[in-house]
């Protein structure tokens, strides 16, 4: 029994996964399925659009301010090895549009929206609130799920146009200020260098975090077990959750659109 003690672990652990991600599909189809069907529950919509775009416009702003700033010192640093320190406006446009844009706004929202979703809706559970829907006849998917799922697809694109924009002004007002760069010069570079593809690749990275991101948010929370700890434990989850697969998706898109 104790040579096959880790083969038995390596199995259960291995199943465990593989319920996981059955559970986590079979959650996902049905939260498509309840997006095509009446009833539609537009105010919840609208407060959850607020709640997910409109307040998690700060968190992102300042990230990708930041972000953008530091990448073009460190593109001027490595650049001035090679006497290459002219591609600083280009490099920095392409990598907050492409990767950096997407990935950070995504990880912020994630660690700010996915946590809420996860704690108001296990908090509805330990409560008994979801239990009351379902004795009104009102399905907790459609009013809980649905919207929040549908606010975060949608919303999620625009918070990432939004970093974008604020994270290449960082890069700009770097360059200008600390790098000699001329304005003129700088923003010419920028525009000449920047297809449309590479935002557009950018915005549909982030309709798809976005549905992760609340979807995570929502299940674990209508998974989550029972008093505080079974709370905060969704909440840790769905964070981790979210954060984890934002990564490897953003890995299997860039693959996607990119590879040559």
């Amino acid at each position: 029994m104790s040579v096959l003690a880790p083969v038995a672990a390596v199995g259960r652990g291995t199943l465990a996964i593989l319920a996981a991600i059955g559970r986590i599909t079979i959650f996902t189809l049905q939260t498509l399925g309840h997006m095509i069907r009446p009833p539609f529950y537009f105010k919840e919509l609208f407060q959850a659009v607020m709640n997910i775009g409109y307040f998690s416009l700060p968190v992102v702003g300042l990230t990708t301010f930041f972000t953008g700033g530091a990448l073009a010192l460190q593109i001027y640093a490595g650049g001035a090895r090679f006497n290459a320190e002219s591609v600083v406006p280009s490099i920095v446009a392409i990598g907050m549009v492409r990767e950096l844009g997407p990935v950070l706004g995504g990880l912020m929202v994630a660690a700010r929206v996915a946590s809420s979703i996860a704690a108001e809706i296990g908090t509805m559970k330990v409560t008994e609130q979801i239990d009351a829907l379902v004795t009104l006849s009102t399905h907790p998917m459609k009013y809980l799920t649905v919207p929040r799922v549908l606010a975060a697809t949608l919303v999620v694109p625009a918070l990432i146009a939004v970093g974008d924009t604020i994270g290449i002004m960082g890069g700009y007002i770097v360059g200008i200020t600390r790098l000699d760069f001329n304005a003129a010069n700088y923003i010419n570079n920028t525009v000449d260098f920047l297809q449309t593809w590479d935002v557009t690749s950018g915005l549909l990275k982030g309709a798809v975090f976005g549905f992760i991101i609340a979807l995570m948010g929502c299940y674990y929370g209508m998974n989550s077990g029972r008093g505080a700890q079974g709370v905060g434990h969704a909440t840790k989850s769905a964070v981790v959750a979210a954060s984890i697969l934002i990564l490897a998706s953003n890995y299997l898109l860039t693959e996607l659109f990119f590879s040559a």
